[in-house]
């Protein structure tokens, strides 16, 4: 549920802030005093379309912030929204709250965050689809469509929608195999082609036979033997300091070149070391202690350049073995991947793509008959569907005509015809949704026999069908009542009401009618300066209310008349609303109260 929603610099809001209760809330106000920028603010909130002209003139930036509550929600939608936040890295405050923020640029650039963290828009619209839905004009246009038919009706069902499900991923198996299919038939000679780039390519690598990191390693290998004789001198030099020649001499099986008489740092330590031995002075006995250390790691440092010395590769012939390995992986390196590692991961992929290659006529043969066993599982899901999709068809057009009738469209007939077409990822089923003017009157698709008024009526009676069964999502309506008056203004307001009794409901309209009913009624009102226009957001006390149904009624907010009138109204809509509380879901579906 969406708690409170703040804007600024938004068209010509320049700071606003709304709190939203369950229950029915309107928005009212004068023409262009920017109630649809509440609207606005709630699109970008569910990652609609960022538009640089919507920011206030003279602003840097808008920014609009919702603050959305998990409080009486489903646990399986909080469940798939905490999901969505926790994957994009953010997290519920310490109320167990999620916040949204989208802020629009003038220079058209906007920026999303949601749960403390930045998000792509994307994500803003998948959290907002489980929590929130904004039915507008543009909506109703887009109800035409036969895909969102299509949508509508399978919302309808709850098995439609399972069935749906399980259809679509067979049509994905059928689909995969048979694009394989005509890969293979179409492109033989081509896969043929492939097939040898990849032996062969495979065939050289194997040859090779590289390690991992091989070719690291080849490079230290290469530049010690390339300064074998530097860096054995160097450790001789340091060997025969230590030990002396002698010892040298033997460390390399042979004459050292150095004086063997000159006397070593071993020597030297050792003779410093036994001068101090057995001295009864005690700073001479610390002293001769850290000697004993210093010739113990002296012995240590001579026992590790041995190694190094014994270590040093004398075949000369070892160095050219390496530059010719070398030159055999980098050839690898230059036609596979930048090193070793990457040739091996390519070789391991190029060996599965090769397994995958089966041109041979077996093969194709095979690919055929899983191909028609794919179609035939898939068809026999589509026809289950399709089945309960007429009877769901039927049933639809029964209680959305019924409702109808309750929006003063008595004479009305609301009509799902069904027409079979391809195969496609949705099923096999076309989708119309028809009007007829009365019982006698052919019905024909909305497009060409709704009016804008009609066409609201029929897209509310929808959406109070097919949200029956839901509780605690947000719906929001834009105008949906423009074009509608009298009776069916009042039929709006009643069934706008029964919606909000388990779900949210914020509803923009100019209808009192329809403001007699809410809960929380929210008045935008706007304020034209010398330069400048400015708007504000006010919750409305039960005298302001009355004070603006009696201007939506007929601009009488200054008469008696339009006072008693505006208080009736109300007062008649309350009591109402208590008796829509007190009727089962079950009961609620169609008719009017």
């Amino acid at each position: 549920m969406l708690a409170d929603i703040a804007i600024e610099n938004l068209g010509v809001i320049p700071a606003a802030s709304a709190e939203f209760s369950s229950g029915l809330t309107v928005l009212t106000g004068e023409t262009g005093a920017g109630k649809t920028m509440v609207v606005t603010g709630l699109r970008l909130l569910s990652g609609g379309r960022a538009d640089a002209s919507r920011v206030r003139t003279g602003s840097p930036q808008a920014v609009v912030e919702g603050r959305f509550v998990t409080t009486g929600v489903p646990i399986d939608i909080v469940e798939r929204a905490t999901g969505i936040v926790s994957n994009a890295g953010g997290a519920a405050d310490e109320n167990g709250e999620f916040l949204a923020v989208r802020s629009v640029g003038a220079n058209g650039r906007s920026k999303a965050h949601l749960g403390g963290r930045s998000v792509p828009a994307a994500t803003l619209s998948e959290f907002s689809d489980e929590l929130l839905t904004i039915h507008g004009q543009n909506d109703q246009l887009r109800l035409l469509s036969p895909e969102r038919q299509l949508e509508a009706l399978d919302r309808f069902d709850t098995q439609l929608v399972e069935l749906r499900t399980a259809y679509g991923a067979k049509y994905l198996t059928w689909k995969t195999l048979d694009r394989d299919l005509q890969k293979r038939l179409s492109n033989r000679r081509e896969l043929a082609q492939e097939v040898d780039r990849l032996q062969f390519a495979i065939n050289e690598i194997e040859e090779v036979a590289p390690e991992p990191g091989e070719d690291k390693g080849l490079v230290e290998q290469i530049r010690r033997l390339q300064d074998v004789d530097t860096l054995r001198e160097q450790a001789a030099s340091a060997l025969a300091a230590i030990d002396g020649a002698g010892a040298l001499s033997d460390a390399m099986g042979g004459a050292s070149g150095f004086d063997e008489e000159q006397e070593s740092a071993s020597d030297q330590l050792g003779q410093a070391e036994s001068a101090l031995t057995g001295s009864e002075d005690a700073q001479l006995k610390d002293i001769a202690s850290q000697l004993s250390e210093i010739t113990s790691q002296l012995s240590q440092v001579s026992m590790e350049l041995g190694g190094f010395l014994s270590d040093l590769p004398a075949d000369p012939q070892a160095l050219d073995d390496m530059l010719t390995r070398q030159q055999q992986l980098k050839l690898l390196t230059r036609k596979y991947a930048a090193d070793i590692d990457g040739v091996i991961e390519w070789q391991k992929k190029a060996q599965i793509r090769l397994d995958s290659i089966d041109i041979s006529s077996e093969a194709v043969d095979k690919l055929k008959e899983d191909v028609k066993k794919a179609h035939s599982s898939m068809m026999r899901a589509a026809k289950k569907l399709s089945t309960l999709r007429c009877k769901a068809a039927t049933k639809l057009g029964k209680t959305v005509t019924e409702e109808l009738q309750g929006l003063a469209m008595q004479k009305a007939r609301f009509e799902v015809a069904m027409a079979v077409s391809e195969a496609s990822q949705t099923g096999i089923d076309q989708v119309e949704f028809q009007l007829a003017a009365n019982a006698s009157a052919q019905a024909r698709p909305l497009a060409s026999s709704a009016s804008g008024g009609e066409l609201s009526r029929v897209m509310l009676a929808l959406e109070v069908i097919l949200a029956a069964g839901t509780t605690g999502t947000t719906l929001v309506f834009d105008e949906v009542d423009a074009g509608v008056g009298g009776r069916a203004a009042v039929e709006i307001g009643r069934r706008l009401a029964r919606l909000a009794n388990n779900n949210q409901v914020i509803v923009v309209t100019h209808l009192p009618q329809v403001a007699a009913y809410a809960d929380t009624h929210l008045h935008v009102a706007k304020n034209v300066g010398e330069s400048s226009v400015t708007s504000g957001v006010e919750s409305l006390t039960f005298d302001r209310r009355v004070e603006e149904l009696s201007r939506m009624l007929a601009g009488l907010d200054n008469t008696d008349t339009g006072r008693a009138h505006a208080t009736e109204l109300l007062e008649r809509a309350q009591r109402e609303k208590q008796d829509i509380e007190e009727i089962p879901v079950e009961q609620v579906l169609v008719g009017s109260v």
